[in-house]
């Protein structure tokens, strides 16, 4: 998600001024995030499984004479480890809502009854963009939920999904997004105050090569979002080659890159890299989620020391680690429990 850590009145205090010093950016606040124009084609597991292939171009859509049906999808549930579950679960339940449906359905009406039998306002259904395309039916698989920031009363959720739409004449269409979903927190239930669906922007006429060398290695899993920012061309050189250099001893798979991610560190007004396409974050690496205390240490702080050594100037993890070429290089909060951030300078 994010650089340092951000502004005090966290749930839990900041390990030791962290995320201070350095003007970097990661969790947003202040400003929304982003939707993509392309996506992936293959179903994927929900957060704690290991998911396909993401990285791969959409697929073209399925002839009408294949009676082509929606994929099978599976409700996202919070695994172990994870901070304030209930908070992402409910940030879970609105982009569900709003980006699956069957025959009947479709439009801005019947989004509006979904969100409101959740005890949610009813408008946030005008704010779902890319999760309410015009088609009769579609399927949504939530592939992760990443904090983008939790402070004591509110939160910031990134929901990484794939959408599958269908057409009338059996056409089978493959998509997805990231959502950012603001919360805050309301009794029983954390309510949700925003959407800001991803929007990566338009591909590039000519894709940068080490873009194109990052969407074909299978040992980068990209969700629909991040392959939009990809092909947008406007992701850094110093965040693929990094990518290209952990792909050598690691597979793993990314959340957020630049679009779906808070504009501002969260609870600040400090920029964030990622929307400059400065930085990436990381949810599962070999198969094993960041977030899972069965997943060893030694792999997550493994992989957050490589992404280092291969020039990130800020990494963030659910733990704290010594070292480092700079001052405070590393840094861990609850934001971070469930996923490593990579930012870069330049």
């Amino acid at each position: 998600m994010s650089d340092l850590p951000c502004a005090p009145g966290r749930r839990t205090v900041l390990a030791g001024g962290l995320a201070v010093l350095l003007g970097a950016a990661g969790c947003g606040t202040g400003g929304h995030s982003a939707a993509p124009s392309t996506a992936p084609a293959a179903p994927s597991a929900p957060s704690g499984t290991a998911a396909p292939d993401a990285s791969a171009s959409p697929a073209a859509s399925t002839s009408p004479s294949a009676a082509a049906a929606l994929p099978a999808t599976t409700p996202w549930e919070p695994g172990p480890g994870e901070v304030s579950p209930e908070v992402k679960r409910r940030a879970v339940e609105v982009v569900q809502a709003l980006g699956a449906w069957g025959p009947g359905g479709q439009g801005a009406a019947a989004a509006q009854q979904r969100v409101a039998a959740l005890g949610l306002p009813a408008a946030l259904a005008d704010q779902a963009g890319a999760l309410l395309p015009a088609a009769p039916q579609a399927a949504l698989q939530v592939v992760d939920a990443q904090y983008g920031g939790i402070l004591t009363d509110s939160a910031s959720v990134l929901v990484v999904c794939r959408q599958w739409t269908l057409a009338a004449d059996g056409t089978l269409t493959p998509g997805g997004t990231t959502v950012d979903v603001r919360l805050s927190r309301a009794e029983p239930l954390w309510t949700v105050t925003a959407l800001h669906p991803a929007e990566p922007g338009q591909a590039a006429a000519v894709l940068p090569t080490a873009a194109g060398q990052v969407l074909a290695e299978q040992r980068i899993q990209l969700p629909p979002a991040a392959v939009a920012d990809l092909r947008s061309g406007t992701v850094h050189d110093s965040v693929l080659q990094t990518m290209l250099a952990l792909a050598r001893d690691y597979t793993f798979q990314v959340s957020v890159v630049r679009s779906g991610h808070p504009l501002d560190v969260f609870g600040t007004t400090r920029p964030s890299d990622h929307p400059q396409g400065r930085a990436f974050d990381t949810w599962q690496i070999d198969g094993h989620p960041v977030v899972d205390p069965a997943t060893p240490a030694e792999l997550v702080d493994g992989f957050m020391r490589a992404a280092a050594a291969a020039g990130s100037y800020n990494v963030g993890g659910p733990r704290q680690l010594s070292g480092g070429r700079t001052a405070n290089q590393f840094f861990s909060d609850p934001t971070h429990r469930d996923h490593v951030h990579a930012g870069f300078l330049t």
